[in-house]
């Protein structure tokens, strides 16, 4: 039976994404809308489950495929705009994060605390700012000293990173013109010695408009899919739904058209650049066919990012996942509403050097019932 033999695997490696830890549910006992993690309990069950029993003495990679913290749903930073970048708000507002979520800190601490556990972060496109060398300091300070080492920060240039051959994980920002950035270029520095994060203009974007609109409509950000959303918002809160879509044209027009004119693109390149910053959300597994064309070496890619889980296998033994998130969606499309949180994460499990892990795509339960199912 498959159960057992999962038992005997010689190394797991777990895949999470997008679990967007926010500054909490009250800052200043103000109900906090853009907190949109809200599953601390279900976390510290999850890293204490894979700790513990078959996996207390088995070798375990927890890998955090992007957007652990989401530094730009803070709602609130004593420092003036054009400083909301700078090191020291984004110190800050990791400070409110990691203050606001305690317990869940503290069970990536104890996780690490046992024999043969480890945890890989890479970052996303909502913790970009963790780019910045006083930010991973500080959350490298979380963890006492003896354990530090097994807490690792990804900030490769090109945001890949492979735990096993064959096996190839990115957040999936890197797909959007919008939210590309590059870890080296994204870090400015004054002459007075203060660094900035440089984000993308889509986190502009989230912090101007996605939050301002978020104050009203809690869900604006957890629709799938966005051209559906904004069809069924047109029919049943029509006021709302113009609005928010005059304030996408204007933000638009505004940072990103009249920029590329300025540039002396002529009209053609205008349209063509707009159209390729606009492709939100695109279709991954398409993407996914071209990067096992070009590089035969990868038979599994795992991504995040769009918040939609999805496993798929093809004919040829390829493995593409999307691990989704830990924060609540809503889609509308039939067969993928499910009412319950789903909480999906992929597990990785090695029985033999020589043979391919077997791969699933997982949706977190508890360990009061049996602790997955099968996405």
């Amino acid at each position: 039976m498959r159960f057992l033999r999962a038992n005997k695997a010689k190394k797991t490696i777990l895949v999470i994404s997008d679990i967007h830890l926010g500054a909490g549910t009250y800052v200043k006992g103000v109900k906090n809308i853009l907190e949109d993690f809200h599953y601390d309990e279900e976390m510290v069950d999850f890293l204490s489950y894979y700790s513990k029993g078959d996996y207390e003495k088995r070798e375990v990679e927890l890998i955090i495929n992007g957007d652990l913290f989401d530094l730009l749903a803070v709602p609130y930073v004593e420092f003036f705009d054009d400083e909301f970048w700078s090191e020291e708000a984004a110190l800050e507002k990791l400070k409110m994060i990691v203050e606001a979520h305690p317990e869940v800190m503290n069970a990536f601490g104890e996780f690490l605390t046992k024999k043969n556990k480890k945890i890989i972060f890479i970052i996303g496109n909502h913790d970009g700012e963790l780019v910045l060398k006083k930010l991973q300091e500080y959350l490298l300070e979380q963890f006492s000293e003896s354990i530090r080492d097994k807490f690792i920060i990804k900030v490769e240039k090109t945001g890949e990173y492979s735990p096993h051959e064959g096996i190839l994980l990115k957040h999936g920002h890197e797909y959007e013109i919008a939210h590309q950035f590059d870890t080296e270029s994204s870090v400015a520095t004054d002459e007075d010695g203060r660094r900035y994060f440089i984000p993308p203009w889509g986190s502009y974007y989230v912090t101007r408009v996605i939050n301002k609109f978020k104050e009203e409509r809690g869900h604006i950000n957890a629709v799938r899919p966005i051209k559906k959303a904004m069809i069924n918002g047109l029919i049943y809160d029509g006021l709302f739904t113009i609005r928010f879509l005059l304030a996408n044209a204007f933000y638009f027009m505004m940072v990103r058209f009249i920029y590329f004119f300025k540039q002396g693109k002529n009209f053609k390149e205008v349209i063509n650049h707009s159209l390729g910053e606009l492709e939100l959300f695109g279709d991954y597994e398409e993407l996914t066919k071209d990067i096992f064309e070009k590089r035969e070496d990868i038979h599994c890619l795992i991504v995040g990012h769009t918040h939609e889980p999805i496993h798929r296998t093809f004919v040829d033994g390829n493995t593409f996942i999307n691990t989704g998130t830990w924060t609540d969606m809503y889609h509308l499309d039939w067969g993928k509403n499910r009412l319950a949180p789903q909480l999906t994460y992929a597990q990785l499990n090695f029985y033999d050097k020589e043979e391919r892990p077997e791969i699933s795509l997982r949706s977190w339960h508890g360990v009061n019932n049996l602790p997955f199912s099968e996405y």
